[in-house]
């Protein structure tokens, strides 16, 4: 009966009823779309920072992530990556080999860091041969070549084809130096590293340091971001080592995780903010309209109708205001987050963030777009028309007779 009268009430009044379903409405579609554009971007940034360079779980020698040590490498490294392939939810790996040294071309030398790639699972895993702006990638063989990033290729005043004279030190104590051949100029997007960056055939850096078969980092990336952390103890529980330690990209890149978590706290304020406007307001409407029905309220107490019954009555208008709301709300929101999801939205001046240039953002459409705007209007209207509630049931049936 209560559900009956509070279904009658909602029709009778319809410029109300709208009135307060657009409100719900609105605050539904404004938080769906905020948590949808906030997990998009968060997500593009991710996996764009990740699959720069990084990846996005790394395997290292125990205490390498704390200390680097051209001395802590890992053995067996194929075997380590055919392993790890093997797993669901990976999509490739790539090895790597680091080290530091002194780079001079003619006059010019600056310090660099040494990285030692695998030219064919670097370019799958990075795509890497993309970011060469000038020259060409690396062969399948090691043919003494090396590509610089682009700024340090200013530093230097190198350009392709000039010669680069290495020298480092080698594992097994020895003074390591050769002389390398320039083939391209990289761009990554990262300026940092293309100020300090030399990349090698990874034959090349294994010969130079001493190092046969063996690097320093195995790049895992996965074929899902939401899999990364089951995946990272898929591979511990495979791989078995005590000798090695095997990351996701939140301990390696842990103060880009902090910075994106940091943005990730000004959706909830956002969100807070337009719950707090749907609360004002549905708390606005629906005590104006307790307070237009008072002599109804009255007239009800009257002939017999409980406190709690009205009570309840008010409550269930609002709720059934609310649910209207709400699937109205999903269908809208849904669409206008996949459409941003597929197409996205260019902006207008490009940014940089943890190295990597945005220039559209993009969109997601998952369930927390839907729960958590569907509960925070469903429990702020909740609670807002308590109040109005408890107002209506302790009307005085005489005094709210003789309003007119």
């Amino acid at each position: 009966m209560i559900f009956k009268i509070a279904l009658r009430n909602t029709l009778r009044q319809k410029r109300r009823t709208v009135l307060t379903l657009l409100t719900m409405f609105g605050g539904f579609v404004l938080s769906a779309i905020s948590i949808g554009w906030s997990d998009g971007t968060y997500n593009n940034i991710i996996d764009m920072f990740t699959r720069n360079r990084l990846g996005h779980i790394q395997v290292h020698g125990k205490g390498y992530l704390d200390k680097p040590s051209i001395y802590n490498s890992i053995k067996r490294y194929e075997q380590i990556g055919q392993a790890i392939q093997g797993l669901a939810g990976v999509e490739t790996w790539t090895p790597r080999l680091y080290s530091a040294g002194l780079a001079s071309v003619g006059d010019n030398s600056a310090a660099v860091q040494i990285i030692g790639i695998d030219p064919e699972r670097e370019q799958r895993a990075t795509r890497f041969n993309q970011k060469i702006i000038s020259g060409k990638a690396f062969g399948g063989r090691a043919e003494h070549g090396v590509i610089l990033g682009k700024s340090l290729a200013e530093v230097l005043k190198a350009t392709v084809d000039d010669e680069l004279i290495m020298v480092s030190q080698a594992a097994d104590g020895s003074i390591a130096n050769d002389l390398y051949r320039i083939v391209g100029i990289i761009q990554s997007g990262e300026e940092t590293s293309d100020r300090m960056s030399v990349y090698m055939h990874l034959a090349d850096a294994q010969a130079l340091f001493v190092l046969p078969s063996q690097v320093h980092e195995i790049a895992v990336i996965a074929k899902n971001l939401h899999s990364i952390d089951r995946l990272t103890r898929t591979i511990r529980e495979r791989l078995h080592a005590p000798g090695l330690s095997v990351e996701p990209w939140q301990e390696f890149a842990r103060s880009f995780y902090h910075a994106m978590k940091a943005d990730l706290e000004g959706m909830w304020i956002m969100i807070f903010v337009i719950v707090l406007i749907v609360s004002i307001g549905v708390l606005n409407t629906v005590l104006m309209s307790v307070l237009e029905r008072t002599r109804e309220y009255g007239m009800a107490k009257a002939v017999g109708t409980r406190p709690s019954q009205i009570f309840w009555q008010v409550v269930c208008e609002v709720n059934l205001i609310t649910l209207a709301s709400i699937v109205l709300g999903i269908c809208v929101s849904m669409l206008i987050n996949r459409f941003l999801s597929v197409h996205g939205v260019t902006i207008p001046t490009p940014f940089t963030y943890g190295g990597v240039t945005f220039d559209k953002m993009y969109s997601a459409v998952n369930a927390r777009t839907l729960y958590l705007p569907g509960l925070s209007v469903f429990l702020s209207a909740s609670l807002v028309s308590v109040f109005p509630a408890l107002r209506a049931a302790h009307i005085r049936p005489a005094k709210a007779m003789r309003i007119h």
